[in-house]
């Protein structure tokens, strides 16, 4: 149970309920607990909520806000972005609630405009264009929510004790044994290759790097010296 807070109930508004939903976080809060955080009654809260899922969409904006960009110690770009694809996909992989509000777009442009505009400055002063520094950070940012997709999937299936490997000798049995010959021959040599997330994120900046006429290999040599530190 969420402890009550002693004292005087605050001044009660959108603004006020967004922050105790935040602080509880999006995985975990309800209208009850959101009101016992308060010290307020759940029938109270509807006069500033909809209802759960502008609860929920409330919770996920705050904690969105939340979310701390890479400080800026003058690092290369490809650092600063890989760091930056880091901290989303823990975000996200410890928090599948607040993934699935953002796929969902509960939430708009005015709550993310200014981190947009930091990202954009810290690479155009690393000799980006404004163009290119919004793409590349859509680039990583997409890239990191599709690992902590997996990353999430890979839990649930380790929770489930259900391999992977297990549907595909699943959907084998089902088929004709001269159906899809090029994937049965691929896990003769055991489970399907897993794909890790620093291995997609450098991918996409070799990518960046490749756009932009850097030496994509120094680059990602650099990017593997540090992240093995």
């Amino acid at each position: 149970m969420v402890e009550r807070r002693a004292g005087r109930p605050p001044r009660m508004d959108r603004a006020t309920i967004a922050r105790a939903a935040g602080e509880i976080g999006v995985d975990q809060v309800s209208l009850r607990s959101v009101a016992e955080r308060l010290g307020v009654s759940v029938p109270g809260l509807y006069h500033y909520v909809r209802g759960r899922d502008d609860l929920l969409r409330l919770a996920a904006e705050e904690s969105a806000a939340m979310i701390a960009l890479p400080v800026d110690r003058g690092q290369h770009w490809s650092l600063w972005l890989l760091e930056w694809a880091d901290v989303i996909r823990r975000t996200f992989a410890e928090s599948p609630a607040l993934l699935t509000q953002v796929m969902s777009g509960a939430f708009g442009l005015d709550r993310m405009v200014d981190a947009l505009e930091t990202v954009i400055a810290a690479l155009v002063c690393r000799g980006f264009g404004a163009r290119e520094a919004f793409e590349a950070y859509i680039l990583v940012t997409q890239c990191a929510m599709g690992a902590a997709v997996i990353e999430i999937r890979h839990r649930e299936t380790e929770l489930a004790n259900h391999p992977i490997a297990l549907d595909y000798q699943r959907v084998f049995a089902q088929r004709d044994p001269s159906d899809l010959g090029h994937l049965r021959a691929m896990l003769t040599d055991g489970p399907p290759p897993e794909v890790k997330p620093i291995d997609q994120i450098m991918t996409v900046l070799a990518g960046i790097a490749t756009r932009r006429g850097d030496d994509w290999p120094e680059i990602v040599t650099q990017l593997w010296r540090h992240a093995q530190t």
